[in-house]
């Protein structure tokens, strides 16, 4: 005889896995944790930042429950590869070269490249003015390799693991300069160990797209493409925007 109990017991638990209603998706973040203002461990341990937060509202948009991940920026984008997290927001720039690893979402800022130095310091920006003097930036950056492309004949390059070293030896006397995107060098001009510094010349470059990284051919770069233009529109993204910068960086 026909056991309709268990059937009908059978038929609930698939209908209930089904719709969801057992666990939520979930999916990891990843980021760096070593670039303010738009990633860092702040005194309690808990990583924050610009990028953190707009990651963030892009999970709740997407209705998933996403864990923070953080990562060495040399090897951030083999660890996504590598299924370490699901998606990658740590300001990083859109280029040919990371486009060949990863995908990226439509950008969610636009980044520009400008150098600082001391404020007492005779620091033009010309290639013939910059011609022997010591500039740092972050290793596998956009600044870093733009320092690399234009200026290695000219100045010692010092490339750093973090930005956050780069200015510790800019604020030691190592280093006449440092080259680094724009609003991370003004969060840093804020700080006390920058406040005898700032910038030097115009932008070098001022169209640095900064997308967030997925798998290659992964279905989540276009949720996230469709949560990224809803936080816009409704406001979520400009709030975000005005805690950490008296200007929008969209």
């Amino acid at each position: 005889m026909m056991n309709y109990k268990k059937i009908l017991l059978a038929a609930a638990a698939t209908l209930a896995f089904g719709s969801g209603a057992f666990a939520a998706e979930k999916l990891k973040l990843g980021t760096e944790g070593a670039y303010p203002p738009f990633n860092m461990i702040d005194a309690s341990g808990q990583v924050t930042g610009f990028d953190v937060e707009i990651g963030l509202a892009l999970c709740a948009k997407m209705k998933v429950e996403c864990e923070i991940v953080t990562s060495d920026w040399d090897g951030i984008i083999p660890a996504l590869n590598a299924k370490k997290f699901d998606f990658l927001i740590a300001s990083m720039s859109i280029t040919p070269e990371r486009q060949q690893a990863v995908d990226f979402t439509d950008p969610y800022y636009t980044n520009k490249l400008q150098f600082i130095a001391a404020k007492d310091a005779d620091f033009k920006t010309d290639k013939d003015s910059l011609k022997g003097k010591v500039i740092g930036a972050q290793r596998a950056t956009i600044a870093g390799t733009w320092l690399e492309d234009n200026l290695r004949d000219v100045v010692d390059i010092k490339l750093y693991d973090t930005q956050e070293n780069a200015y510790l030896d800019l604020a030691s006397g190592r280093l006449d300069g440092v080259l680094a995107d724009t609003f991370v060098n003004w969060e840093w001009l804020k700080s006390d160990a920058g406040k005898d510094f700032e910038f030097k010349g115009n932008p070098v470059f001022d169209n640095d797209k900064i997308g967030i990284a997925v798998r290659k051919g992964d279905p989540l770069r276009e949720r996230l493409n469709a949560a990224l233009k809803e936080i816009v529109a409704d406001g979520t993204y400009q709030k975000i925007n005005d805690k950490y910068f008296p200007f929008s960086i969209y």
